[in-house]
């Protein structure tokens, strides 16, 4: 139960981290008091009536008539000023990390097999007991 719960909360914490540090921006097209669109991530759709602007000249328009339609944009932010705490060791930390990998690698290597050179040789005949003839006993 306590991996589960570790799992679960270690798996909430990067959603967390991820979604404080997303940018994202929410563009709302209105037509009068009415939403028409949202989009995320681009720009919202029209309505199709917003007034034609003219580029020509020779046109010479004496009034304008504002537009019924309006755009409204919402940019959410995300951190920017997250500390990489990992990326800051010194020599001795170096030192320390180095050694360590030397040692744990050399553990998994073979050993060489040890000869005993009288392995056919039978051990003489003890005519007393060593242990009882001085009293020594483990207890």
């Amino acid at each position: 139960m306590r991996n589960v719960f570790h799992k679960i909360m270690s798996i909430s914490m990067a959603f967390v981290v991820l979604i404080t540090t997303m940018s994202f921006t929410i563009d709302m097209h209105y037509c009068g008091n009415t939403l028409v669109d949202v989009a995320l991530f681009k720009e919202a759709k029209s309505c199709g009536m917003e007034m034609q602007q003219y580029n020509n000249q020779n046109i010479d328009l004496s009034f304008t008539k504002k537009s019924c339609c309006s755009d409204k944009k919402i940019i959410i932010e995300g951190q920017d000023n997250l500390k990489d705490t990992s990326k800051t060791t010194n020599l001795e930390q170096e030192i320390f990390i180095t050694s360590f990998i030397y040692s744990y690698i050399n553990l998994f290597e073979g050993v060489e097999e040890t000869k005993i050179p009288f392995t056919a040789y039978s051990p003489p005949y003890i005519k007393q007991d060593v242990q009882v003839l001085h009293q020594v006993f483990l207890i």
